[in-house]
């Protein structure tokens, strides 16, 4: 990545993000301290500048191809909002790959706001990662807070990964999604807070087409002092299937509110919430402790595989 001109800092946060160690196959854009410093489009996958953000668009009928949108805040006292919007084409099958890292060493806090918008066409296939990371010692505050809309035509699949797990003082996550007919959408959360850390999640969906499906799975971790809450609301407005499934380990003095929704405006609408809170049991550290790990390791074991 040294062609680019990227600090070390920078490629750490990269890998951290994205996983990329090398420039991405395909197109790409990569944003750094409120500049698009790399960018290149692809045959089937133009990356456009405009105001404020980027404009995406996908040809129809593009096949297993990939575009990377990683955004870097290296510098102390940054805050940016960033709107980026997606056109897929119909009859795709396509990579998105987001993600936001911030470095903050000084006493100035850094926050990054992105509003990503996906209008994703008829039959097409997308999977959407998106990692969120923080990192450096500075009395500054590291915030990051995602909006993510998906508008979902026809028999068209999304699938969305959405990670933070360290070094983010205060997110809030704002995910909204509206499916036509058949269409369907499955979105895994995962979150971990520590210290004084807050994170706010609001997951909402509007099930509009006959069965049309959604399917929510969020996994979260609260530790020392630590705020988080989680709200889901499934709209069903059609012959649909909704299902939200919030999991949540609190350990020391956190505190995790869950508050699920369901509004069923169709007799023929399927809705589930399922939502647990609860400590670690105590006989799965007291397992791993006699194959010799000790309590600390034994809890990051179990956490991490929670996290999965």
């Amino acid at each position: 990545m040294e062609e680019c001109g990227f600090s070390e800092i920078e490629r750490d946060i990269l890998k951290e993000v994205v996983g990329l160690y090398a420039i991405p196959e395909g197109a790409y854009n990569f944003r750094i301290n409120g500049k698009s410093v790399s960018r290149k489009s692809s045959a089937n996958i133009d990356v456009d500048i405009v105001d404020g953000g980027l404009e995406i668009h996908i040809k129809p009928g593009t096949k297993n191809e990939s575009v990377h949108i990683p955004v870097i805040l290296s510098k102390t006292g940054l805050k940016e909002t960033v709107r980026n919007t997606f056109y897929i084409g119909d009859n795709t099958d396509v990579c998105i790959i987001a993600g936001c890292g911030i470095f903050n060493c000084g006493s100035s806090d850094s926050v990054h706001n992105g509003v990503h918008t996906l209008y994703v066409g008829k039959n097409s296939r997308v999977k959407y990662f998106e990692k969120h990371y923080g990192m450096g010692q500075g009395r500054g505050a590291k915030s990051l807070n995602p909006i993510t809309k998906v508008y979902a035509q026809e028999n068209s699949f999304v699938e969305m990964d959405l990670e933070q797990i360290k070094g983010v003082d205060s997110t809030k996550r704002e995910t909204y999604s509206e499916l036509k007919d058949r269409a369907k959408l499955v979105i895994n959360e995962r979150l971990m807070t520590h210290g004084r850390q807050t994170a706010e999640s609001v997951i909402e969906t509007k099930l509009l087409g006959k069965e049309s499906t959604v399917d929510i799975i969020s996994r979260a971790v609260a530790q020392d002092v630590s705020k988080q809450s989680f709200k889901s609301v499934i709209v069903g407005k059609n012959k649909c299937r909704g299902h939200s499934e919030c999991d949540a380990i609190i350990m020391d003095k956190a505190m995790v509110l869950a508050v699920p929704s369901l509004d069923a405006q169709s007799v023929d609408a399927e809705l589930i919430h399922e939502a647990a809170i609860g400590k670690i049991a105590g006989e799965q550290i007291t397992k791993l402790m006699t194959l010799g790990l000790t309590q600390t390791e034994a809890e990051s074991k179990i956490i991490n595989g929670f996290l999965k």
